[in-house]
């Protein structure tokens, strides 16, 4: 049998000119024996592209070309076009977990404590000083639920996130904790983060959760009777002293494409000293017996505390959120919840500020 071989150098080409007259350039192969190797030590091949309209006249079955109209890869089966795609085919999810914040409470109350955070986005910390967590593998076809935390009401601890699928455990971060006050027994509530204690009577704060958040500060039951700023996920809360303790500072994620803190503690109440301020990342500023209207809410989708303030204050902690990221070209677009849905680079991320689904 005859053999029809091209060699070039390392360096070379090969070239099939045009013929002089109208037809195609072929390169026959023998029937089932043939093969056809194909390796310029990149891993990628170039295969034919054109527009809807440039699609064969007569395809024949087998055809395969890129769909430039579409931006698909589309394959002719011997009766029509079919588009291939590429829903079974495994990618990364990474995800930002943040529950909702910790409210606060009256009597040289604490703050309240943030919402707790788990993040698996480009080696970033998770709360409470511990790693990134591992990013999720999708096959595709799967329906991950979305649950976004509310944030604690007066002397409630905030409520959980989750992100839940049949492909993994669900990853839960908890609310935080109540800054404690005279109106539950001076206890401040452990959480995510915990809430910080009160200058009134119950000095002691509230713990944090391993793995999403830091425990409050205590609060000071002599002097200005200071109440303790709840924790964040970055850091403790700070003891009530001379002023309100400072919530605890929360935790900076990129995986939104720029840097935002969240998860700040609240500020503890100043009692009869300065009111302590809210940590950085939505937790809220405490009142004083000055003026409690100076207290905050935690800010909204950061899981902050709230800051500590009074019966007629009555501040709530800030509501979480849930973030994930994945490549854009494997991204479907089926969601529920009405995410916001934003690019950077070659990922797509879906920011749910309420709850809802994504559908891989």
């Amino acid at each position: 049998m005859a053999t029809f071989k091209l060699e070039g150098s390392t360096s070379g080409e090969i070239t099939v000119e045009s013929p002089a007259v109208s037809g195609l350039n072929t390169i026959s192969i023998p029937a089932k024996t043939g093969n056809l190797v194909i390796n310029d030590g990149v891993s990628r091949i170039n295969i034919p592209s054109g527009t809807t309209a440039e699609r064969p006249a007569s395809p024949a079955q087998g055809m395969i070309r890129y769909n430039t109209t579409e931006s698909v890869v589309e394959l002719y089966n011997g009766s029509e076009w079919l588009t291939t795609t590429m829903d079974n085919y495994p990618y990364d999810i990474e995800y930002l977990v943040v529950a909702g914040g910790g409210g606060g409470n009256h009597d040289s109350s604490g703050g309240g404590g943030a919402g707790g955070y788990r993040n698996s986005y480009n080696s970033e910390s998770s709360g409470g000083g511990a790693a990134a967590e591992t990013s999720i593998t999708t096959q595709g076809g799967v329906v991950y639920t979305v649950t976004v935390g509310a944030g604690g009401a007066y002397a409630t601890n905030g409520s959980s996130s989750s992100l839940a699928s049949s492909e993994i455990t669900t990853i839960t971060s908890t609310g935080g904790g109540y800054g404690a006050g005279a109106a539950t027994g001076y206890a401040a509530s452990g959480g995510g983060s915990g809430g910080g204690g009160s200058g009134g009577g119950g000095s002691g704060s509230g713990s944090g959760t391993t793995g999403q958040g830091y425990a409050g500060g205590t609060g000071l039951v002599s002097g200005n009777f200071t109440g303790g700023g709840g924790g964040g996920a970055g850091a403790v809360g700070a003891n009530g002293a001379t002023n309100g303790g400072n919530g605890g500072v929360g935790v900076a994620s990129t995986i939104t494409g720029s840097s935002v803190t969240r998860a700040g503690g609240g500020g503890g109440n100043g009692g009869l000293g300065g009111i302590g301020t809210g940590g950085n990342g939505g937790g809220g500023n405490g009142g004083n017996s000055a003026d409690n209207s100076q207290s905050t809410n935690g800010t909204v989708n950061t899981g902050g505390g709230a800051g500590g303030g009074d019966s007629t204050y009555q501040r709530t902690g800030g509501s979480g959120i849930v973030i994930l990221r994945m490549p854009t070209v494997s991204y479907t677009g089926t969601t529920t919840g009405s995410p916001t849905v934003t690019t950077d680079g070659t990922d797509t991320i879906l920011q749910f500020t309420s709850s809802g689904s994504y559908t891989s």
